[in-house]
């Protein structure tokens, strides 16, 4: 990908600039192409999040606090998230009867069923986005990635 012709410009960018604009250009393809992923689903990647981490649970609640924790995305509006995902019927909320601050959230036999096939739309996204690159060069990428 060239920075240059991708921002349409004659200017010659420093090392800096051009490394970060990569960054970002890369990061916005990588984010259509997931949304384009998720859309069929219906779900964002930040409800795939939420659903992958009570997956993780192995049946164990998990509260709000532990979502946010554990989010790869790190945002505010977990209690929308899991909202969402409860009208959709992936996931349940049960409400302390002795402490009713206290909500526990488990995801439900349909969130599981719905999840294991957005794991292979994704494995298949995931093999198109890095087509290009061999797994030499993805375990270098993640070695440069680890220095952030």
């Amino acid at each position: 990908m060239n920075v240059e012709k991708v921002i349409k410009t004659k200017k010659n960018i420093q090392l800096e600039s051009r490394t970060i604009i990569h960054f970002m250009l890369v990061n916005n393809k990588i984010n259509k192409s997931i949304s384009n992923t998720f859309k069929p689903f219906d779900v964002s990647l930040q409800q795939f999040n939420v659903l992958r981490i009570l997956r993780g649970q192995n049946g164990k609640p998990a509260n709000l606090s532990t979502l946010n924790e554990r989010m790869v995305t790190k945002m505010s509006n977990t209690t929308r998230l899991v909202d969402k995902l409860i009208l959709k019927g992936y996931v349940g909320r049960i409400i302390c009867p002795s402490n009713r601050r206290k909500v526990e959230i488990n995801i439900t036999s349909e969130g599981k069923k719905t999840l294991k096939k957005m794991d292979a739309a994704m494995k298949k996204t995931e093999k198109s986005i890095l087509k290009n690159m061999s797994e030499r060069e993805l375990e270098q990428l993640n070695i440069l990635f680890n220095k952030f």
